[in-house]
């Protein structure tokens, strides 16, 4: 049985590198291996939040239709960071050359070990609202919020 289309919201952050250009790469990946991109932010330059670095972020914004389960979609998206060079630790936030966050899966609500959706910190980030508004007014489906009250 096909699953059917998901519009889904993500998140993308670079601060390491030509931060454009991984971006951009992500993007086009995103597109290749997940599904149609409906709609991107405009960038958006932003300082670290909660670690300290000499790197400012550029952070966008992306709507996406794709037939992925949210689990199959957290597996490609980190197999996209890993492509483009991104390393994890084991503790706390760094520097990053490409960062992916689920946003939104439609008005779905999941909450695993490995994946909560919606992303249970985008509430407190303007770089994530600032940029999801300029696509989206998506209501949160656990607030019932919508982007554009978060930003006022």
């Amino acid at each position: 049985m096909d699953r059917k289309e998901s519009v889904v919201i993500l998140s993308l952050g670079s601060n390491l590198g030509e931060r454009e250009n991984n971006i951009s790469k992500a993007l086009s990946l995103i597109q290749k291996k997940t599904g149609e991109i409906i709609k991107v932010s405009d960038n958006l330059e932003t300082e670290p939040l909660d670690f300290r670095s000499e790197n400012k972020f550029l952070n966008c914004c992306c709507s996406i239709s794709t037939k992925l389960d949210p689990i199959s979609l957290l597996n490609d998206i980190k197999n996209i960071e890993k492509e483009i060079g991104r390393t994890y630790t084991v503790s706390g936030y760094q520097d990053r050359i490409i960062d992916i966050d689920i946003i939104f899966y439609s008005d779905d609500v999941t909450n695993t070990e490995h994946l909560r959706i919606p992303h249970p910190n985008f509430r407190k980030r303007k770089f994530v609202t600032i940029p999801l508004e300029e696509i989206s007014n998506h209501q949160d489906p656990i607030t019932f919020i919508t982007i554009s009250q978060f930003n006022k």
